[in-house]
């Protein structure tokens, strides 16, 4: 099997593997009967865009003995919705779906999310298991075992903390996946870059050409590179009690607050995101946490690697009444994730409206050279 690696994700008894290659799927019975032995059915949950991908899936389970329900539900981020948590529960309970069960995600962020939320809650509690099928799934959404919904006014509101007992991560999932889609994960990786591992910048930095052709063994190091890092976090912090966890939301403030704004769907998340961190440093340059070539460096990588610093179409004033909803409140104090050197973010608090909205104009304002 071509580029097979594993990392592990240690959480007492709830640890896992992270499965990383390419042509997985005929592993794939293999591998859940040994994470989930008591389970004989299996509910696949897709979205419409993953089906023929998502079918190799359920054909080698069904292959294996396995009886498969397969739901769907349409794609973007509209579907993170009580609406269709609701449907999806509905539907599992005409499936026949008990604690026998096992609760397939396969697609992307999206899929990951609702899925995950409906297995945790769903019996109050089913075996889950991730295989996500776009980059900033396989490098940020799918491990650490973040579920949840939307709300009309704020992103992932509503969820819960729920492990999966497993992640397969076929990077051939990204053959069909509209560079678009794929571009807006590199984000994902990039944060991880400067957060913890500052060699990841230099890798990216030096591979942007085969990075961007999804050269197969480019991409399986940013994949494994990126889940190590977020395993490190998750498993020093998995509820979020300790705030180390926090860092992994870099320049999330900003893009959540973004999404909210403009509408779900108008940006990908990895494109908020990317902005929200060329905000972020900015931010930490006003302050005087990080000097301008730090901006510049993150700036021309992000620009490298096709994805957005800018936006300049949404209101200031609405994003700083959007951030007052981030899930990093704290006694109604806002915090941001902010960069001292790369490597090395810290949770800042007693940020002003006044000095966010500054950030954001800076923000707008750096171009290229000419």
């Amino acid at each position: 099997m071509a580029l097979h690696s594993t990392v592990q994700v240690s959480l007492a008894e709830r640890s896992y593997p992270i499965h990383i290659g390419q042509a997985l799927s005929p592993s794939f019975p293999k591998w859940l009967a040994e994470r989930c032995p008591k389970s004989r059915h299996a509910v696949a949950i897709s979205d419409v865009n993953v089906n023929s991908f998502g079918e190799q899936y359920c054909g080698e389970l069904r292959g294996a003995g396995y009886r498969v329900s397969k739901l769907t539900i349409p794609s973007g981020e509209a579907s993170k919705s009580l609406t269709e948590a609701a449907r999806l529960w509905e539907a599992m309970l005409d499936e026949h779906t008990d604690r026998g069960s096992v609760v397939i995600a396969i697609g992307g962020g999206v899929v990951g999310d609702l899925a995950g939320f409906v297995a945790a809650s769903f019996t109050r509690g089913l075996p889950l298991v991730q295989v996500p099928t776009t980059l900033l799934s396989h490098v940020d959404s799918s491990v650490g075992g973040k579920t949840g919904v939307n709300l009309p006014k704020a992103k992932n509101m509503v969820g819960a903390f729920w492990q999966p007992s497993m992640v397969v991560i076929d990077t051939d999932s990204l053959n069909s996946l509209p560079q678009r889609e794929y571009v807006s994960g590199l984000a994902e990786v990039l944060k991880y870059g400067v957060i913890l591992i500052p060699d990841l910048l230099d890798y990216l930095e030096q591979n942007v050409a085969p990075v961007l052709r999804k050269d197969a063994t480019a991409v399986s190091h940013l994949v494994a590179e990126s889940c190590k890092a977020k395993a490190m976090v998750v498993q020093q912090d998995e509820r979020e009690t300790t705030g180390l966890r926090a860092i992994l939301n870099y320049g999330h403030t900003f893009a959540h607050a973004l999404e909210s704004v403009v509408g779900y769907g108008q940006l990908l998340h990895g494109e908020a995101v990317s902005i929200g961190m060329h905000m972020a440093a900015c931010l930490a340059y006003q302050l005087k946490r990080v000097p301008m070539s730090f901006v510049e460096r993150q700036r021309n990588l992000l620009v490298a690697l096709q994805l957005p610093t800018q936006f300049t179409n949404a209101e200031p004033d609405k994003l700083w009444a959007a951030m007052q909803h981030d899930k990093k409140v704290e006694h109604g104090q806002l915090r941001f994730i902010l960069p001292t050197q790369f490597g090395h973010v810290e949770l800042v608090p007693g940020i002003t409206k006044q000095q966010t909205l500054d950030a954001i104009a800076l923000a707008n304002q750096i171009t290229d050279s000419p």
